[in-house]
């Protein structure tokens, strides 16, 4: 039991000392580096929604010649947005100091 409480005492503590702990520090070069980490990421996501995109029309593709040849009754394919290819990532250059 004793040990119980301690264990649970010691944990309490830690985290409590840990929560006060200060927020990093950033310089500029730091928060410039992690806003071009942040646009990557976003467009990597873009890229990858398009790779989605082209998948999903090829395999509609795919079931509508497949179905038409097999005889089968297939209701029209729904209107969907074009996919969007989203281009290579390119991040602004920094502006010359003068």
């Amino acid at each position: 039991m004793k040990k119980t409480l301690l264990i649970t005492a010691s944990l309490l503590l830690a985290a409590t000392a840990q929560a006060k702990l200060p927020a990093p520090v950033l310089d500029d070069a730091a928060k410039a580096k992690a806003e071009e980490a942040k646009a990557k990421t976003a467009h990597g996501a873009k890229v990858e929604a398009y790779k989605l995109c082209m998948a999903m029309e090829r395999s509609a593709a795919h079931y509508f010649k497949t179905s038409a040849a097999g005889g089968k009754a297939v209701k029209p394919a729904q209107a969907s947005p074009a996919c969007a290819d989203p281009g290579p990532f390119v991040w602004p250059a920094a502006p010359a100091k003068s």
